[in-house]
């Protein structure tokens, strides 16, 4: 495949106004491209953080607080804008009320959208308030009443936990045995159902809701939760209704090559409406393939993204996993290190090959969260202790209470330890301040419990 005649000049389209594509667009403008950049966004709303909608949600943020920095000069935004067709051919793209806009390279960042479960009498009037909270639209903070949240997958363990920690009255329904069932194994779900019974967190697990009713949902098992607020959070399929007008390849999600090219050498896609080779939807791969895309449209180098190596840090005390999906659940022959602490809250469990992790999954193991996640994703041999390094007791990476100054913290900004603590001495004195001087937390937002703790260890000493 070819690749599309771009330079420093060309005509950018891009369509959707996510992470990713705010990203793609920065880093053009600071590898050099001075053509037209023109970004259409289907919500009213400019691009925003959407790592940050459960503050959102809990009422921590208010709305206006997750929007991110102003697109470079030059670029044109149409906000609420929903394109509808592409016609390669002509290369252009079709918007709702009709009109048609010229493209010379047409970048698809389209996202992806909710999967809501089949409801009975959802469209009744009394019926609870349904919210699927995937854009800021849909994650206003919730009422005084019962909250159900349906689905306990990653969003929608994190979302029951924060609400249940604000003090709401909340139940988790899942299908699964125990919450993230997909990506924890027996003993780590059991200690996260744990942590959100301590948040005051009911839950139904291996139930779904079928139906809803005023003030209520309905169970398979025909059992009423009252519910003022019905949240899916049931997960969510690549958006690929565009590419399919263009006549792409879609498998899943758009069909891209190792550079994000389409089978249209004029078309390209990232983020999470995108089945690229070997990748992983999270924020992180996103951004590294924004940057990647920003080097190819501007003739710099390679620009094929760097193998992502695949890290959920829900928003719970102290829980990492590490390794693509289904890796944990199929260890074969690699060898395994396992600490299981039920009483204390704390399970680790490790799959190494070759001496390095391939998978893995942490509860309540603070220092190890910290570490091992830096050496799964640096690809670094272990220590020959690998209980010690478990325990935070190995010499190496226990020598203080806290992460080296040079340690990364904030992974999706780059951020570093001392960068935290310089910002405090300057004086950064809260959260909110300490991320507007680093940016440390305005990513996928994991990082947010340890830039708290460094800014209250910093402030002691």
């Amino acid at each position: 495949m070819s690749a599309a005649p771009v330079d420093g000049t060309s005509a950018i389209t891009v369509i959707g106004h996510g992470p990713a594509a705010h990203r793609l667009v920065q880093r053009l403008h600071q590898h050099g491209h001075r053509g037209p950049v023109t970004v259409f966004g289907a919500e009213l709303h400019p691009a925003y953080n959407r790592a940050q909608l459960l503050s959102v949600l809990d009422g921590t943020l208010p709305p206006g607080a997750l929007e991110l920095a102003p697109l470079p000069p030059g670029v044109t935004l149409r906000t609420g804008t929903r394109i509808t067709s592409v016609d390669p051919r002509r290369r252009l793209v079709r918007d709702a009320e009709g009109g048609e806009h010229p493209y010379d390279v047409l970048v698809l960042a389209t996202g992806s959208r909710p999967v809501p479960p089949p409801l009975a009498g959802g469209e009744d009037r009394r019926a609870p308030d349904i919210r699927a909270p995937h854009t800021l639209l849909g994650a206003g903070p919730v009422g005084k009443e019962p909250v159900v949240v349906v689905g306990g997958g990653v969003r929608g363990t994190e979302t029951a936990y924060a609400l249940g920690r604000a003090g709401h009255d909340v139940t988790l329904v899942h299908p699964g045995a125990h919450p993230m069932h997909r990506l924890l194994d027996e003993r780590a779900g059991a200690l996260v159902a744990a942590t959100l019974r301590e948040a005051g967190v009911a839950s139904e697990t291996e139930r779904r809701a079928v139906a809803v009713e005023p003030g209520k949902i309905v169970l398979d098992d025909g059992r009423l939760l009252a519910a003022g607020t019905l949240l899916l959070c049931t997960g969510s399929e690549p958006d690929t209704a565009l590419a399919r007008t263009a006549r792409l390849a879609v498998d899943g999600g758009i069909v891209v090559d190792d550079r994000l090219r389409t089978r249209d050498p004029r078309i390209y896609a990232l983020g999470d409406c995108v089945r690229a080779p070997g990748g992983h939807a999270t924020l992180a791969s996103a951004w590294d393939q924004a940057d990647a895309l920003a080097r190819t449209l501007v003739g710099d180098g390679d620009g094929s993204p760097a193998p992502a190596r695949h890290v959920v840090r829900p928003r719970l005390p102290a829980l990492a996993v590490l390794g693509p999906p289904g890796a944990l659940h199929t260890p074969g022959d690699d060898e395994q290190v396992v600490l299981s602490d039920p009483a204390g809250g704390r399970y680790g469990r490790l799959v190494l090959r070759d001496g390095r992790v391939r998978a893995g999954v942490l509860v309540g193991l603070d220092r190890a969260v910290a570490t091992v996640g830096r050496m799964y994703t640096e690809d670094r041999p272990l220590p020959p202790d690998r209980l010690a390094l478990l325990l935070g007791t190995d010499e190496e990476y226990a020598g203080s209470a806290a992460l080296p100054e040079t340690a990364v913290v904030c992974q999706c900004n780059n951020v570093t330890r001392r960068d935290i603590q310089q910002a405090c001495r300057q004086g950064a004195r809260d959260l909110p301040a300490v991320a507007a001087a680093t940016r440390a937390t305005t990513g996928c937002g994991s990082c947010t419990a340890i830039v708290r703790r460094i800014c209250e260890t910093t402030a002691a000493s």
